[in-house]
């Protein structure tokens, strides 16, 4: 798989990692236990299969207008059967952040696109743990309903491209981000 993502400021991100925290002390599936050096808060705006690498130079011209402020919503919540539950921290779509994803679609290209990240199907969000059950959930939420992070303002400060297939991030605009 690869991805296009946004990461977010330092403030941002660090309350989205003490979400991580919080459930994993909690004995509760996190994001927290991901330790790879690339993982990272992050906000997808597309997902693929595989993207034509000559996208990236308009990419970077695209994420020159970064950062943008958003707003951060309520949980989310995706998924169902067997591979369980997604918990999420919602993302207020404001014009600007879905004008940046239309722009995003249109220049990326791409073999085998994901469609809950297409225009029109889109849902921006911030993964805080996958794999949840049901019970889990509602422990999650539980957990996490003292978060600060309700109402508040992020910035997303940077861009980059996942290549799932060689483990790499390539940065794409802003500050390097991490990975």
């Amino acid at each position: 798989m690869h991805s296009i993502e946004l990461l977010l400021d330092d403030a941002s991100d660090a309350a989205v990692r003490d979400d991580w925290r919080l459930l994993a002390e909690a004995g509760l599936p996190s994001l927290a236990g991901h330790t790879g050096a690339t993982n990272a808060p992050h906000l997808t705006l597309s997902a693929a299969a595989r993207f034509d690498d000559r996208a990236d130079p308009r990419l970077l011209d695209v994420f020159s207008r970064l950062p943008v402020s958003v707003e951060w919503g309520g949980f989310v919540v995706f998924g169902r059967g067997p591979r369980g539950l997604v918990l999420a921290r919602g993302v207020v779509a404001t014009s600007a952040l879905l004008d940046l994803h239309r722009t995003v679609h249109e220049s990326v290209g791409g073999a085998g696109p994901v469609e809950h990240s297409a225009p029109g199907r889109w849902t921006p969000h911030v993964t805080l743990a996958s794999r949840l059950s049901p019970e889990q959930l509602g422990r999650a939420l539980e957990v996490l309903s003292e978060s600060e992070v309700d109402g508040a303002t992020a910035r997303l400060t940077s861009a980059r491209r996942w290549d799932g297939d060689a483990r790499v991030v390539v940065p794409l605009g802003g500050p390097t981000p991490p990975g």
